[in-house]
């Protein structure tokens, strides 16, 4: 099946279209739907009728934008009206909310004149926090923007202008830098002189291009004083007409530093890449055949050519939803009046400093093969990078607010902390563990410590002040790996197989003489970096430890358990994943030890998964799970985890609610618990759930996770003498920083 049929195929499946609108607040009883229409909607209104501002506060206005167009320049296919410009639209309006969570009223006028496209568009300012210009054809769109600019108090922004320019100026700073070249010198040619390549011009000027060393070409050649002079120019290209004399691409492309396109494909030569200066930078974006195609450029000469194109299939794709969606949540959530160049050049700055940070695993394993670090392969980051938002949103928020363009303060940390939530319950939970953690940071063993994950994982920890790395293996290996990735780290490195380490040996001789450990098999376990980090932790010289990467989970956890044991009066450590849902997180207990668990060894389990939960700011609420519910069946599977909760409730210490034996459904459905069991100790859904045997657990924290939407974070090793916790074989390097937060916190002791 082709491409255009499997698109139809898509558009047309129902519902039809792309997008739909979705209540935010409960409309399930009476008294939901008179708040939320008549008689009890009356309030806000008249709250908004004595202060407009105050529809930030009661309506979906900040974080609600008008994607608007005539549907005039529809990229790749010109001039095709308003109606069919509309699946264009809802498509921005897909982009808007799966990047920033921004949501979208995408609006097709039918206008052709320039003021009944103003009049309409000003007419719904009350609607909309911000206004999103999209495939207007030149000069139309720069008359409209600058219109609506004036007449509206709410962003607009054309992003057929100014997106490429940002995103095509982040590439430019960081192409310089890997080029050793200035701004204020580089020679830049463009290729079009539309409504894209003059914003992209503009703002090169902005960035610190100087614009006489800017040469601009459309289809009759480059843009001259000459022509200028005789009329050819409109009033918008002539600000680039330079005094030179009159000539084609070919001629203006001679020994330029840079050449930009936004034009057409297949106008640029093997010859003319030649005759650039050294090291020249090529951004050819025309879609989707760029101006020179990769190939052709890249072999053009032996020196480095730092090549952009549009395209996804190449590296260095200069892509849109690189910028407008985070530049949009951050003027929305500051309530700027304009999107300023102070704004758009913060954006800039931002995603190119973003290229130069370590790529997250899902972002590599979604792009394949493609090279993902810094260099002249990767100058601007990926579009599905998550961090893309925590980076650019803040900067555009803080350049509204010091430029004047904001109407209200945001705290730089705190407003952090908000978009993350936007992007799952997870972070938001994270969060909390990561600024504890950064409170009293500790040494942190990481027993694999020549893995590049692991590697990775210690720069990130160390950057963000999580704790602090000591990455075990062999220290030249450790730096050439840092080094090839690109590392500004340097780690803390211990040996096990390259220094005396007798305390080390007696140490765990000494545990280990009435195991069957002899002094000479000491000496040889010594040097497992398993062993060598579990010794680390029992002798107190690093605080906390992580393993398991690269072995099986039994294998990694064996040396942790016979070094270090469990903690007093524990007979038993438990793996919990915590996963989180839309609105809800959940505490799941034991999915990784304990294979069939008395009742003792489960009431121990709750209490230590109630402790995790509190370390995560979670008041526990604990359900002993079984396939029935309080003695509706009684055998001996189902007297386990009854016999357990009795434990816990007649334990004084146990200062939580927790009830059981019941059903999984039971224990999370509000309603079925009042409706059903009023006796029940729980007063609201159960958040700790701990399952009556290995198998149950395994398998239903893994149908939560991939078919019920869950992000897991964990396994969490509960019950030691010590932090430990051991990593999954298939862990990113965003699961190896969340444990090593998880970990520390626990070596706080809180």
């Amino acid at each position: 099946m082709s491409l255009d049929e499997d698109s139809l195929d898509y558009h047309r499946e129902e519902p039809p279209g792309k997008i739909e609108i979705r209540t935010t607040k409960s409309t399930s009883t009476q008294r939901d739907l008179s708040l939320a229409y008549s008689p009890g909607v009356a309030a806000p209104c008249l709250a908004i009728d004595e202060d407009e501002n105050e529809a930030y506060t009661y309506t979906a206005k900040g974080n609600l934008v008008g994607v608007v167009s005539n549907g005039s320049a529809v990229l790749g296919l010109g001039d095709i009206g308003a109606q069919a410009s509309k699946p264009v639209m809802e498509g921005k309006g897909v982009l808007f909310k799966r990047f920033a969570d921004i949501d979208v009223f995408d609006i097709e006028l039918d206008h052709d004149d320039v003021d009944a496209f103003v009049e309409s568009v000003a007419a719904m300012e009350p609607t909309f926090g911000g206004v999103n210009l999209e495939d207007i054809g030149a000069p139309d769109c720069f008359r409209i923007e600058e219109r609506l600019r004036e007449r509206m108090n709410v962003p607009v922004f054309h992003d057929d202008q100014h997106g490429t320019a940002i995103i095509t100026g982040a590439a430019l700073l960081n192409a310089t830098e890997i080029a050793g070249k200035d701004l204020e010198e580089l020679s830049v040619t463009f290729a079009g002189a539309g409504a894209a390549a003059l914003a992209t011009a503009r703002f090169f000027v902005s960035l610190g291009v100087q614009k006489e060393n800017i040469t601009m070409v459309d289809v009759d050649g480059i843009l001259t004083t000459a022509r200028a002079e005789a009329g050819d120019l409109d009033e918008y290209s002539r600000e680039f007409a330079r005094d030179v004399p009159d000539g084609e691409l070919e001629d203006a492309i001679v020994d330029a530093d840079a050449f930009v396109g936004l034009s057409v494909g297949g106008i640029v030569s093997a010859e003319m890449v030649q005759s650039m200066a050294d090291e020249p930078i090529l951004f050819a974006m025309a879609n989707p055949d760029p101006e020179i195609d990769y190939e052709t450029a890249k072999t053009a000469r032996e020196d480095t050519v730092i090549m952009a194109t549009g395209r996804s299939d190449y590296p260095n794709q200069v892509n849109n939803v690189l910028g407008f969606p985070f530049i949009f949540r951050g003027a929305l959530d500051v309530r700027a009046a304009e999107i300023n160049e102070a704004m758009k050049v913060a954006a800039a700055e931002a995603i190119a400093d973003l290229a130069k940070k370590d790529v997250p695993d899902a972002v590599r394993k979604a792009y394949g093969e493609q090279p993902l670090q810094f260099g002249s392969e990767y100058i601007i980051p990926k579009p599905l990078d998550p961090r893309v938002l925590f980076e650019v949103a803040p900067a555009v928020a803080r350049a509204a607010m010091e430029s004047g363009s904001a109407r209200t303060e945001l705290d730089p940390e705190a407003y952090v902390e908000r978009l993350e939530a936007r992007l799952g319950k997870s972070r938001e939970m994270m969060r909390t563990v990561f600024n504890k953690a950064k409170s009293d940071p500790k040494r942190l063993a990481l027993a694999e410590g020549g893995n590049e994950k692991i590697i990775r994982a210690a720069a990130q920890i160390e950057e963000r002040e999580i704790a602090h790395p000591v990455l075990l293996g062999d220290e030249d290996e450790i730096e050439t790996t840092v080094a090839n990735l690109g590392l500004e780290f340097q780690p803390e490195v211990v040996d096990p197989s390259g220094g005396d380490y007798g305390e080390y040996t007696d140490a765990l001789y000494e545990r280990r003489q009435r195991k069957g450990v002899t002094r000479t098999e000491a000496v040889d376990l010594i040097r497992d970096s398993n062993y060598f980090a579990s010794v680390m932790v029992d002798q107190g010289d690093a605080d906390a430890m992580l393993t398991g990467l690269t072995n099986h989970y039994p294998s990694a956890l064996r040396p942790p358990l016979q070094v270090i044991g469990t903690a007093p009066d524990t007979d038993y450590a438990a793996g919990v994943y915590m996963l989180t849902f839309k609105n809800r997180v959940v505490f799941l207990a034991d999915t990784t030890v304990n294979q069939d668990p008395d009742e003792e060894v489960l009431a121990e389990i709750t209490r230590h998964t109630a402790d995790l939960a509190r370390r995560f700011n979670v008041e526990p609420r604990a359900a002993l799970l079984s396939y029935s519910d309080f003695g509706s069946v009684d055998n001996e599977g189902t007297r386990k985890p009854r016999r357990a909760a009795d434990r816990l409730r007649e334990d004084p210490s146990v200062d939580f609610p927790v009830d059981g034996e019941m059903q999984a459904d039971t224990a999370v459905v509000e309603e079925m618990l009042e409706g059903n069991y009023e006796f029940t100790d729980l007063d609201e859904p159960a958040n700790v759930l701990v399952l009556p045997n290995l198998e149950a657990g395994n398998i239903c924290y893994k149908l939560l996770q991939r078919l019920g939407g869950a992000e897991a974070i964990g396994p969490m090793l509960v019950g030691m003498g010590e932090p430990v916790h051991v990593l999954q074989r298939d862990d990113e390097v965003t699961d190896i920083v969340n444990l090593a937060a998880v970990a520390t916190v626990d070596a706080q002791g809180e």
